[in-house]
């Protein structure tokens, strides 16, 4: 089973430690560091620290391209993606020590053409076939269409490929609005992303589970609600379960919900039931908090964590 992730709008994220962040007042930075990011590539990432074999691919601009280079030929990550000309983007982001929190500066990316898409697809199609799980992760550069990923999941669907799906607005609607048999397979929205598909607000966590419920009826085989500290929800045929995430010292929230896809997708590559699975994607998560950048500490203290989470049945 072979294990792929799309990023199509990476980034080289920027992070900024302050004491505390006071918007309008000048700051003097407690430290900076950089890291070769965006959704896709934390999560093959964290699966190749898990100990998984992984392909990466998507866009990057060719003249700053070597970050992710190194950082993809450090984790043992096969490197699959395309260089184009120009500059990958740059996101800035603000680590308030006082509350551990973070806010995000994310700036526009590279233009893609149809030729890039077609590239992209190309790699795909010769890296996805039956079993095989891709990650399709994150924003879509601009000049993306809209329905770039809806297209892509019924492209890998038809190969026999299973589709997890990590994206938000316009996108994440359109993939949403396929038929059935061109549904990802798994999707983790947050409540707000939930709340945009839904078109109401879900205040309880009876309401997030009624929304959950209905995108897993309409064909999504697993649908995951990442609640922040409140852990995550998951539905798929076997029930719902809430996942609560034990207690962790938090060295950056950057890639936390990056961290837990991927721990989606080891649990779906082990075939994990519902329980063990939201054990172990919460447990990356909890794992990846504790480490600046997108890293999970070692295996035994992964494991360690997810036989410290509650999991609440909700049938």
């Amino acid at each position: 089973m072979s294990l792929v992730t799309l990023t199509l709008n990476p980034a080289i994220d920027q992070t900024v430690t302050l004491d505390s962040l006071t918007p309008g007042h000048v700051h003097r930075a407690r430290s900076v560091w950089a890291d070769a990011g965006g959704k896709g590539v934390n999560v093959a990432c964290c699966l190749a620290d898990w100990g998984l074999a992984v392909a990466a691919t998507g866009v990057l601009g060719q003249d700053n391209a070597a970050p992710f280079s190194q950082l993809l030929a450090a984790k043992g990550i096969d490197d699959r993606f395309v260089w184009i000309p120009g500059e990958t983007r740059t996101n800035l982001k603000l680590l308030d020590a006082s509350r551990g929190d973070t806010t995000d500066i994310n700036l526009p990316g590279l233009d893609i053409g149809p030729s890039t898409i077609e590239a992209v697809r190309a790699v795909l199609a010769d890296l996805t076939g039956p079993g095989d799980l891709a990650v399709l992760a994150g924003s879509l550069p601009r000049s993306a269409p809209t329905d770039t990923y809806a297209r892509l999941t019924a492209e890998m669907k038809r190969r026999g490929a299973r589709v997890v799906l990590d994206a938000s607005g316009p996108a994440l609607a359109a993939a949403l609005a396929a038929r059935r048999e061109s549904l990802p397979d798994a999707i983790k929205p947050n409540r707000h992303e939930l709340e945009e598909w839904a078109g109401r607000p879900l205040p309880e966590r009876a309401d997030v589970l009624v929304a959950a419920r209905e995108l897993q009826s309409r064909g999504i085989a697993l649908v995951c609600v990442s609640l922040g500290a409140e852990g995550a929800l998951l539905v798929s045929s076997e029930g719902a379960v809430r996942a609560l995430p034990p207690p962790t010292r938090v060295a950056s929230t950057v890639g936390a919900g990056d961290a837990l896809v991927a721990g989606l997708v080891a649990g779906l590559h082990d075939r994990l039931p519902l329980p063990d699975l939201a054990r172990r994607a919460l447990a990356f998560a909890a794992g990846k908090l504790s480490r600046t950048g997108a890293n999970l500490p070692g295996r035994a203290e992964v494991e360690a964590l997810a036989r410290e989470i509650r999991v609440e049945r909700l049938d």
